[in-house]
């Protein structure tokens, strides 16, 4: 699990491909290798991620290709900024709203309005995960932990608003239009909208 709170934005250092398959190299900072082991989940752009490898300050992952199918991290280049969150650990403060890891799909960037220390962004979701997402609840892009601004659910599309903090330590700000982010809703809203709908269908049923 994760907090949704990104220590920041590195650059991919190195990528292979193979098939069905792709090998990620981070070169992460102390403060995200202290206690780090083999096996361990690391949250990259959202995608909870297993570490195979480590050498020195080089880490290294493997994405398979249901991974590459579901989210961004086929579309990834080196250089590229990756949004990087260890695991919480037990009794870790939650500055955001817990986040497994598991990305739902993928929302595509629609606008982008910039202001002084203001950056609002607007996206289309897949119609499936349209259900699940509220103004003023939360949502997850790119394994950041936000608040929707607002939410148009006869079209799907929505909003956040990003504070300086958040375009400084993310990849967030970067984003254009036509760009993909890994989006994961937030799962007690998805469970409670599923429950209600299960309830409601049984009811239906045994009328």
């Amino acid at each position: 699990m994760y907090t949704g709170i990104v220590h920041g934005a590195y650059p991919l250092s190195g990528l292979t491909e193979e098939p069905g398959l792709r090998r990620f190299v981070m070169a992460l900072p102390e403060v995200l290798r202290d206690g780090l082991e083999i096996g361990a989940s690391v949250g990259l752009n959202g995608v909870c991620m297993t570490v195979t490898r480590i050498e020195n300050d080089r880490v290294h992952f493997d994405a398979m290709q249901e991974t590459l199918s579901l989210t961004t991290l086929g579309q990834l280049a080196v250089g590229d900024l990756v949004n990087v969150e260890r695991s919480a650990k037990q009794g870790a403060e939650i500055g955001g709203h817990l986040i497994s890891g598991h990305v739902d799909g993928r929302a595509v960037v629609t606008a982008v309005e910039r202001s002084e220390n203001n950056l609002t962004l607007f996206f289309q979701l897949p119609k499936t995960l349209v259900k699940y997402v509220f103004r003023k609840g939360f949502i997850g892009l790119h394994g950041c932990s936000l608040t929707v601004a607002s939410m148009d659910s006869s079209r799907g599309g929505f909003s956040v608003c990003l504070i300086p903090e958040t375009l400084r330590s993310t990849n967030l700000g970067a984003l254009s239009v036509g760009a993909e982010v890994n989006i994961e809703v937030d799962r007690q809203t998805q469970v409670i909208v599923d429950t209600v709908e299960r309830v409601l269908a049984e009811r239906e049923a045994a009328q």
